[in-house]
């Protein structure tokens, strides 16, 4: 089997900001240590739900070193550093191994969409220029673009690129990934939603927005489900079920911001084009959140 980055629940983090639209290093930092302080898998930085698309290329890089200065080491960081420019992709890369991220997630090409083999071309490039373990992130809701089974096989061939975040929404897909790559691929889910089914065919683990919120119970679904116990980790996915509902009625990471700042973190608003939550759909992910008592929890 290739290296296994991490089991379990990977929490994709919100990026924090100031008033002013920088980024609040400060409170990144309260974030980092509550999330490991309560049982989280590991970090993902600089992702979709960490803006990473409005992250300057030196903003970019300065997260993911100061994420990797804070974690020191308790958990692994895997940081974002995937592009639409593969040379830009390749040079954030390169700069997250010269930090010290223990791996990069990489979404798919977006707006410019390549064939099959262009990713696979694409994905070689950034693979043979570093050293670091690749999750690939296929998520094709986002970015228009779908990693085919057969391409994520081939893909698997090269020693580097180890995982697959799928959110593709199919569990269909799923199930042929898994059959087709075995353990030449450690599929995580990329859906929260999907937790238990995908690991009931073999995933190890979810890169979760609910963790963000959740981290224990996020966790230790995982842990249920890693143990055989899938009686109890369906129960814990039904139980959390509105919730994740209420985390994705808007794009991501709107309410994830949302309920961050609930929480008493001062995570600050989305940088747009992304904008603050409609009255109605708020009052939906404030109402789930008092059900689990979350709302407060980080001042106390």
């Amino acid at each position: 089997m290739k290296h296994v980055i991490f089991t379990g629940a990977a929490v994709a983090l919100v990026t924090p900001f100031n008033e002013d639209g920088s980024v609040n290093y400060d409170e990144f930092g309260r974030l980092i240590d509550f999330q490991i302080e309560n049982g989280t898998d590991a970090l993902v930085i600089a992702g979709t739900t960490g803006e990473s698309s409005t992250l300057s290329e030196a903003e970019h890089v300065e997260v993911i070193r100061y994420a990797v200065d804070r974690a020191a080491h308790r958990v692994p960081v895997i940081a974002g550093t995937g592009s639409n420019d593969t040379a830009t992709a390749v040079m954030l890369s390169q700069e997250a191994e010269k930090i010290g991220a223990d791996a990069l997630l990489l979404v798919t090409p977006y707006y410019n969409k390549t064939t099959q083999n262009g990713l696979y071309v694409h994905y070689r490039k950034i693979a043979e220029s570093v050293k670091l373990p690749i999750i690939l992130y296929n998520v094709p809701s986002r970015t228009g673009m779908t990693i085919e089974v057969e391409t994520a096989a081939r893909l698997a061939e090269l020693d580097n690129i180890v995982a697959m975040k799928d959110a593709v929404g199919n569990i269909t897909y799923t199930a042929n990934l898994i059959n087709r790559c075995g353990d030449s691929l450690t599929v995580y889910s990329g859906n929260d939603d999907q937790i238990v089914p995908m690991m009931s065919l073999g995933a190890k683990g979810v890169i979760s927005v609910l963790s963000n919120v959740m981290p224990r119970e996020t966790h230790d679904l995982c842990a249920a489900a890693l143990a055989g116990d899938f009686r109890t980790a369906a129960e814990m996915q039904l139980r959390y079920l509105n919730l994740i509902h209420a985390l994705f009625i808007e794009t991501n990471p709107i309410p994830a911001k949302e309920a961050v700042n609930r929480m008493g973190f001062r995570a600050g608003e989305c940088r747009l084009p992304l904008y603050h939550m409609a009255e109605k759909n708020a009052a939906v992910l404030e109402a789930e959140m008092k059900k689990f008592g979350l709302e407060g929890i980080a001042a106390r």
